[in-house]
C-alpha cells in the first residue's frame, strides 16, 4: 500500500504541499510537521502528558490542523470545538473534557473569551493579534523558540468528538489510547478510506468541504492526509467555488452532504460545464438522507465516482459503493468488513428481513464510553452492540435503508441539530407555558428548526411574542440551532403521564414528504 502516517511521509518528502489555506496559501509538510512538533514540546513543557485533553476553537485550515498532528503524536485527546457555539456551550465542553489547554482563534474571541472561564488564564492561548477582554497568551509564547525536532516518547493520540442525544448536554466519545506508534495508527486508520478504494500517494488531493469540528471531516481529511493526499480547505461552502477548487487542485476525493449536492444542482448549466472535473474518483456524503433524484442527477453529472455511508460518531458503518446504490436505490450500503449491524424490535429481539427497528452496530476491536456518563453508554448498548436511535430495514441482499433519523432529532444541512436543548432554553422565557420543537420540511437544507409555543396565560400570541422568544435565545444557543419560525398553539398534546405527543404536532408538517414521522 505504499508509506503511510504523515509524520514519515513529511520526514521522507518535507517539500509535498500537505494543506492549502482557504487564502490559497500553500504549506509544504515539512513545515507542517515543524508547527506541531513546537506544539508538543510548548505544550509538555506546560506539564502536558499522554491521555491528558486539548481543546481547538479554530477555523478550517493548518493552524487546526498542526494542533490535530501535535496531539496524535503526543497521545492527547483532541477536541475541535464547534464554532458556532455560545461562550456557556463552549466552557462547558472545555470542562468536561478536561483540557489541560485551550487555543482559540481571533475569528472565535468574543465567544472564545467567554468560554474560557472553565480553563487558567496560563492555559489559554490567542492565535491572532487582536485584544483578548480576558487575560490570554499569545500562542508565540507557547511555540516559539521550542525545537522543531521529532519528540520523544511520542505515542498515538485521539480525537475526542462531543455527541449529543435527545435529552441532556453534549457527550464526548471517548476510545481507549491504542499506545501504538502514530504511524502505525494512522496506518489502521487508513482502514476507513481504503473501503472506498481510495488509494495512497500523490497526485491526490481532498476538499474540506465542511467545518472541521464535525467527526467525519476530520476523520476523512485526518486518513487523507495519512495517506499522502493534499488537504484543500474551503473556509465557507460555495458551490461554484467547489467546482473551480476541484479543478484548480486535480481534487480526487472529498466528503459532502446532501445539501451541498442540492446546490450544485442548482447552478447554471454554463457554470457546471467550465470546470474540469475528471480528476474526482470518490466523492463520498453522509450526515443526512439524500433523495433518490438528486443522486441519480449527480451520477449523471459525474459519473461513477460518488459513494455513501452511514455511520456514527461511536463508530461502525455502512457503505454503498455506486454500483450497490444504483442497483438499490435508497440504500445506504452494507455494513463495512469490520462492523457489525443488528435490527430489533422494542423488546431487543431481531426482527426480520425486510422490517423496520431501531438499527444497533458494533466496529470490531475497538470500543468507546460516553465520557462521564456511564448511564447514557450503558443505556445506548445491546450486548456489544450499540444504538444512536435511528430506525431502517435490512433487505435480503443486506442493505440497509433508513425509515427515520431518529424520533426527534433533526438533521439540517447535514448538522444534527437537538430539540430537547432549544425547548429547555424557550421554556426559561416567561411567557411561554409549553414548547415542542421539531423538524419541518426544507426544500434546500432537508430540514429546518420549527417551534410550536403555548403561550402563557395572559400572553399574546402571535409575530411579536415570537421575535421576543427568538431574542431572548441571543449569547446562550448558538444560531444555527434558533428555530426559522415560531406556531402558536392553544393546547399542547400531553398524555395524562406528561409525555408530548410530538409527532401529532409534527404530522401535519410533513404530510406529502417523505419522512417517516
Amino acid at each position: 500500500m505504499g508509506t503511510l502516517g504523515f509524520w514519515r511521509l513529511a520526514q521522507a518528502d518535507p517539500d509535498w504541499i500537505a494543506a492549502v489555506d482557504p487564502d490559497g496559501r500553500e504549506h509544504r509538510a515539512g513545515d507542517v510537521l515543524a508547527q506541531a512538533n513546537r506544539l508538543v514540546h510548548g505544550l509538555r513543557s506546560l506539564g502536558l502528558e499522554a491521555g491528558d485533553g486539548v481543546c481547538g476553537l479554530v477555523p478550517n485550515g493548518v493552524d487546526g490542523l498542526a494542533l490535530y498532528l501535535a496531539a496524535l503524536q503526543a497521545g492527547w485527546y483532541y477536541t475541535p470545538i464547534n464554532w458556532h457555539l455560545t461562550g456557556p456551550e463552549i466552557a462547558y465542553i472545555v470542562a468536561d473534557s478536561e483540557a489541560k489547554a485551550f487555543i482559540v482563534d481571533e475569528r472565535y474571541l468574543a465567544e472564545g473569551a467567554r468560554g474560557a472561564e472553565a480553563i487558567t488564564p496560563e492555559r489559554r492561548f490567542l492565535i491572532g493579534s487582536a485584544v483578548p477582554p480576558v487575560p490570554f497568551r499569545q500562542i508565540g509564547e507557547l511555540t516559539d523558540g521550542q525545537p522543531d525536532t521529532t519528540p520523544e516518547g511520542r505515542t498515538a493520540g485521539a480525537t475526542m468528538h462531543y455527541t449529543s442525544g435527545t435529552t441532556g448536554k453534549p457527550k464526548g466519545v471517548k476510545r481507549p489510547l491504542s499506545g501504538l506508534d502514530p504511524d502505525d495508527a494512522a496506518e489502521l486508520l487508513a482502514f476507513l478510506p481504503g473501503l472506498f478504494g481510495i488509494t495512497p500517494g500523490q497526485p491526490n488531493a481532498h476538499l474540506v468541504t465542511s467545518p472541521n469540528y464535525h467527526t467525519a471531516v476530520t476523520q476523512f481529511g485526518g486518513t487523507a492526509l495519512h495517506m499522502g493526499h493534499t488537504l484543500v480547505y474551503m473556509d465557507k461552502w460555495d458551490a461554484e467555488e467547489t467546482l473551480r477548487l476541484c479543478a484548480r487542485y486535480g481534487v480526487t476525493n472529498s466528503h459532502m452532504v446532501p445539501t451541498h449536492f442540492k446546490r450544485l444542482l442548482a447552478l447554471p448549466e454554463e457554470t457546471r460545464s467550465k470546470y474540469d472535473l475528471s480528476s474526482l474518483k470518490w466523492m463520498i456524503h453522509a450526515a443526512a438522507p439524500c433523495p433518490v433524484p438528486v443522486k441519480w442527477a449527480m451520477f449523471e453529472w459525474w459519473g461513477d465516482c460518488i459513494y455513501e455511508y452511514y455511520a456514527a460518531t461511536e463508530g461502525g458503518g455502512t457503505l454503498a459503493t455506486p454500483e450497490g446504490w444504483k442497483s438499490h436505490p435508497g440504500t445506504v450500503g452494507t455494513a463495512w468488513p469490520i462492523s457489525e449491524l443488528l435490527i430489533v424490535d422494542d423488546a431487543g429481539q431481531p426482527v426480520p428481513t425486510g422490517t423496520p427497528g431501531t438499527i444497533y452496530m458494533k466496529m470490531l476491536g475497538t470500543g468507546f464510553v460516553y465520557k462521564g456518563d456511564p448511564d447514557k453508554t450503558e443505556a445506548n448498548r445491546l450486548k456489544e452492540h450499540f444504538t444512536v436511535g435511528d430506525i431502517g430495514y435490512l433487505d435480503e441482499d443486506g442493505f440497509l435503508f433508513l425509515c427515520d433519523r431518529k424520533a426527534d432529532m433533526i438533521i439540517s444541512g447535514g448538522a444534527n441539530i437537538y430539540p430537547a436543548e432549544i425547548e429547555n432554553e424557550i421554556m426559561i422565557h416567561p411567557k411561554v407555558a409549553d414548547v415542542a420543537v421539531f423538524g419541518i420540511p426544507d426544500e434546500e437544507w432537508g430540514e429546518q428548526i420549527k417551534a410550536v409555543v403555548e403561550a402563557a396565560p395572559g400572553s399574546e400570541p402571535g409575530p411579536e411574542l415570537a421575535q421576543e422568544i427568538l431574542a431572548s435565545l441571543e449569547g446562550r444557543l448558538a444560531r444555527m440551532k434558533w428555530p426559522r419560525s415560531i406556531d402558536f398553539i392553544e393546547e399542547m398534546p400531553r398524555e395524562p403521564n406528561g409525555k408530548l405527543l410530538k409527532r401529532k404536532l409534527r404530522a401535519p408538517y410533513w404530510e406529502g414528504h417523505d419522512r417517516a414521522i
